[in-house]
């Protein structure tokens, strides 16, 4: 087990997947929370910002997974490793996000 090689793969997720709601906000032409915005990340940035973050992160994404080590599919410590950052940041940006678009709001019984 190639610990170096794990963490990449983590981290490559994160961003990979930070990726999508800027890149996907942007091309639909929506201003979306962004580092750049004031505050950073809760004040919006425009939509051209966002597609250009949203590459960014694809592209540090791509060269974490692919470029580092020998990222495998069938190896369950590098999927694992990838699925688990992956999984974080959906959780982390679904909570920090939903308190600005409504994704926060309890469920009705």
């Amino acid at each position: 087990m190639n610990w170096p090689w794990l963490v990449s793969y983590f981290f490559g997720a994160v961003f990979a997947v930070n990726a999508i709601p800027h890149f996907v906000s942007g091309m639909m032409g929506r201003a979306f929370q962004s580092p750049f915005a004031k505050p950073p990340g809760e004040g919006l940035s425009s939509a051209t910002v966002n597609v250009v973050w949203g590459f960014f992160n694809a592209v540090v994404g791509y060269l974490l997974v692919a470029r580092v080590g020998a990222f495998d599919l069938r190896a369950t410590s590098h999927t694992l490793a990838f699925g688990l950052g992956a999984l974080l940041i959906s959780i982390f940006s679904a909570r920090h996000f939903g308190q600005f678009h409504g994704g926060n709001a309890p469920e009705r019984t």
